[in-house]
């Protein structure tokens, strides 16, 4: 696999695990972490099914991630607004590289999640955080605000919890990110790992061009089409997939009661 300076990324028994690896500051992206999550989003979509079924996103060392480099913040401070601007920009894609991944997603959280480390769990697909986690959307705290990651947080937890969470900067454990949507489930450490297995099978039970192409459906549904869009392109989704092999195999399975092709232990 290709070394990274910030991250690492290991694939095993097809479960891709990108780690944010800056331990020493507690995973506080920078310039060039943003670039290489953006780098290993787009390798793993190169990769296929019978390589990759699930992508889980985690922190090394005491916490998942602190947010910005305050180093890396104060040399952005002193740029001008096109650099600015670009610098951000390449933020709004490293949290679209992870929404947009063509494998279920899976956010690991332990530790601190604040600030914009909150946009790169709230961009996947499930996130499982240890209840002792301190989570903080604490920008305004600094005079900025949560700019990047609020479409992502925005869609989890909705217009007015967004409100409390954003404008006040507010510190808030893992169960209280669970009662606001932001987790979906939040546990002790041999409960969560009890979690994930369990959601990975779920995950890799299940067909994985269907998994695929219905994260596909609710990004188009969500952010793409209109109304009588949906219409007319959901029918003819169901239509391709019900003659797909895929959609074949998996009745085929069901209606001869077996396990279809794509199960581990067929």
């Amino acid at each position: 696999m290709k070394q990274f300076q910030t991250i690492e990324l290991s694939i095993d028994n097809k479960i891709g695990t990108i780690t944010l690896n800056r331990p020493d500051i507690h995973n506080a992206f920078n310039e060039t972490m943003i670039a290489e999550i953006i780098e290993c989003f787009e390798e793993i979509e190169k990769l296929d099914y019978k390589t990759v079924r699930v992508v889980i996103l985690r922190g090394k060392g005491k916490s998942f991630c602190a947010g910005a480099d305050l180093n890396w913040m104060k040399g952005v401070a002193n740029y001008s607004y096109e650099e600015n601007y670009l610098e951000s920009y390449k933020l709004s894609m490293c949290f679209n590289a992870v929404y947009s991944c063509k494998f279920p997603t899976i956010a690991m959280v332990h530790g601190a999640a604040i600030g914009g480390a909150n946009g790169l769990l709230a961009a996947c697909d499930f996130v499982l955080a240890h209840r002792d986690t301190v989570f903080s959307l604490s920008e305004v705290k600094i005079g900025i605000v949560p700019a990047c990651i609020s479409p992502y947080v925005i869609k989890r937890v909705g217009e007015y919890k967004s409100k409390e969470l954003m404008l006040t900067g507010m510190r808030f454990n893992g169960k209280e990110a669970q009662q606001a949507g932001l987790a979906n489930w939040s546990h002790g450490e041999k409960k969560l790992k009890s979690k994930l297995s369990d959601l990975i099978s779920k995950l890799k039970t299940s067909g994985p061009v269907a998994v695929s192409t219905c994260k596909q459906l609710i990004y188009d549904v969500e952010n793409q089409w209109t109304h009588e869009e949906a219409m007319e392109n959901t029918a003819k989704m169901i239509a391709d997939l019900r003659q797909s092999e895929e959609g074949q195999e998996g009745m085929s399975s069901f209606l001869e009661k077996r396990k279809p092709n794509w199960t581990e232990d067929n």
